[in-house]
């Protein structure tokens, strides 16, 4: 563009101005192709580009494709003659009740697909959250215990417990929201994972006591206490791990810490078949089952 007004202003000979313009249109029409040329080159290795990605997401998924949801698992189930249960809480809102089954692989892993199953289990108990603290119900409380009831799997409720609360007013609402149990109910379960609010050892297991004590003394039943091996043995006093029938939490091993246990979960990570996610799973025996 430049070019062209230079030339204008040098001369005004007509004939050399009209080939100083034709000259020009030239050299702008090769720039032109030449820009067109490279941005079909751009946008043709731009597709080359993004087909090769896609072609190698399509080879990375068409395996998952495949087996659909086959290739899910989750955590392996302990080599022994169980009962399996699950625990529940408004974390699992959507529950398969008429459906729920523990599906294991050849490798024993629990996983969601029937077709490829080749064991099948019962699921022949469930503890469900009630409360936690003073006050807090849980939201999905009454649907689970209702449905567990209805389908025939034997039920237990639990009290998540706060430390840092009065453990009376903790009982109390447990009561109230539990209401009466039935003779096959198994009994209430204090869930005590945690020291809260700054609260020493000594005054943790006076307050754990209390709360038991008082849902004893209600229900006529020695209530169950769930917490991990760890602070089984390194928190809880003797009364409590010596007189209560413990639910043990220990993953990724095949026997726990604490040998006295009744209960055990022994992952968090388990598949079970009307449940979707992740969730923990229990076994204890026949015989817990029945007397407890």
């Amino acid at each position: 563009m430049v070019f062209l007004k230079s030339a204008a202003k040098i001369t005004n000979n007509h004939g050399f101005t009209l080939t100083l313009q034709i000259h020009y249109r030239h050299i702008m029409a090769k720039r032109k192709y030449k820009k067109k040329k490279k941005l079909k080159q751009l946008r043709i290795g731009g597709w080359t580009i993004l087909s090769i990605i896609g072609a190698v997401m399509l080879l990375i998924s068409l395996p998952l494709l495949k087996k659909g949801r086959h290739a899910e698992y989750g955590a392996k189930i302990p080599h022994r003659a169980f009962c399996y249960g699950i625990d529940i809480s408004h974390y699992q809102k959507e529950i398969q009740w008429d459906s729920l089954r523990i599906l294991t692989d050849g490798a024993g892993r629990t996983i969601r697909s029937k077709s490829h199953a080749k064991d099948i289990r019962p699921v022949s108990f469930v503890f469900i959250k009630a409360t936690e603290g003073t006050s807090m119900k849980d939201r999905h409380f009454k649907m689970h215990w209702k449905s567990a009831k209805e389908n025939g799997i034997k039920r237990g409720a639990y009290h998540f417990f706060r430390s840092s609360k009065d453990p009376e007013l903790q009982a109390r609402s447990f009561i109230r929201t539990v209401g009466k149990l039935d003779r096959s109910d198994l009994p209430p379960v204090l869930d005590i994972e945690t020291i809260h609010g700054g609260c020493s050892k000594e005054a943790l297991n006076y307050k754990a006591l209390k709360w038991l004590k008082t849902i004893e003394s209600h229900y006529g039943r020695k209530p169950i206490v769930y917490s991990s091996s760890y602070f089984i043995r390194d928190i809880l006093c003797d009364e409590i791990k010596s007189d209560y029938p413990i639910w043990v939490a220990h993953y990724e091993t095949d026997s726990p810490l604490i040998k006295n246990w009744k209960f055990w979960q022994f992952s968090d990570k388990a598949i079970v078949y009307g449940i979707d996610g992740y969730i923990d799973l229990n076994v204890c025996s026949r015989s817990v089952l029945d007397e407890i």
